[in-house]
């Protein structure tokens, strides 16, 4: 770990001038802001991550957890994992968002780790997390030792000749599903960004990964509330039951009516290099018959672009299984 700056602020905008005066220093420090910091300190130890300043935003005012008049949720970017999984209101408007949140890392970690903090979650690929080997999504131009070595737990979807990486949270891909709102503020004012937006495609840029300019700061993530009679799940298949990362994860919602689906959304996780909308999935569904032949059909057509590597094609009939179990489970 190398050596850098540490300071604390209690105001928004003030962590904002911090971050965005180190960037643009004639030193050109790297700013990151710290929270839960259950990534950031293990990458930084691992030297994969280097900021010349740390931010600690743990005092701002950004904890809370505050339903909206639609009946959705503004969720303070500070408000620790495990407190969301736990709200009354989220457990039985949103259990997608609840169950994806349960099933990730460990009891201690979820005490710590933050909303804005797992949005933000850098990928498990082992070349990334090894700075004795190439990694394009760390030193651009450096090459992508996965595509030819050990890829069994990386992406099937979204990938390119530059990086296979898999998005690893599990918390994102709910939102993902529940089509939630990134509320950021910077230098330039506040924004709102579609979550489905804010990731980015690794492309030829794999190190780019999301649309977050130098010192913005996330603040809120905001959900709408769901259609009357919606029905929601998280199903999460991996190597053992706990601490584990997901080899495929959906995160389904669906309303019914007269024995057919009138609204479905679907995400993907462990599959995808950013939290995975099905909008085929989803088209095919809405009007079908809530029957196994078209849960099957819908997952699919979920998996059908998937580029599997040597080790991963497993991964492409575990996804369509994992999606096919959901949705029984949720429409039953």
């Amino acid at each position: 770990m190398k050596l850098f700056a540490f300071t604390k602020t209690t105001d928004i905008a003030d962590a904002i001038k911090e971050a965005t005066s180190a960037a643009a220093s004639p030193q050109g420090a790297k700013a990151k802001y710290i929270a839960g910091g259950t990534t950031l300190l293990d990458l930084m130890k691992l030297n994969v991550e280097e900021p010349g300043t740390l931010v600690d935003i743990n005092k701002l005012p950004l904890d809370k957890i505050e339903t909206t008049r639609d009946g959705g949720l503004k969720i303070g970017a500070m408000v620790k994992n495990a407190d969301l999984a736990s709200h009354p209101f989220v457990k039985s408007q949103f259990p997608v968002l609840s169950e994806a949140l349960l099933s990730g890392a460990s009891a201690q970690l979820r005490n710590m780790a933050t909303t804005g903090g797992n949005l933000l979650q850098r990928t498990r690929c082992v070349y990334f997390r090894d700075t004795a080997f190439a990694c394009n999504k760390r030193e651009p131009g450096s090459g992508c030792p996965a595509i030819e070595g050990e890829n069994r737990t990386l992406a099937v979807l979204g990938t390119s000749d530059s990086c296979i990486a898999t998005n690893p949270s599990d918390m994102n891909v709910a939102l993902m599903a529940l089509e939630a709102t990134i509320v950021i503020n910077g230098t330039g004012g506040e924004r709102e960004v579609p979550i489905n937006d804010f990731y980015l495609l690794p492309g030829s840029t794999p190190h780019l990964e999301n649309v977050l300019k130098p010192g913005e700061l996330i603040t809120h993530v905001v959900v709408k509330g769901l259609p009357a009679g919606s029905k929601s799940m998280y199903l999460k298949l991996r190597d053992r039951a706990s601490y584990e990362f997901a080899l495929a994860s959906a995160a389904v919602i669906v309303q019914m009516e007269g024995g057919k689906f009138s609204r479905v959304r679907i995400a993907l996780g462990g599959v995808g290099t950013k939290p995975w909308r099905s909008l085929e999935a989803e088209k095919f569904l809405t009007g079908s018959a809530v029957n196994e032949a078209n849960f099957r059909k819908a997952a699919e057509e979920a998996l059908h672009a998937a580029r599997p590597q040597s080790q991963n094609k497993f991964k492409v009939e575990l996804a369509k299984r994992c999606l096919t179990h959901t949705l029984k489970l949720v429409s039953s």
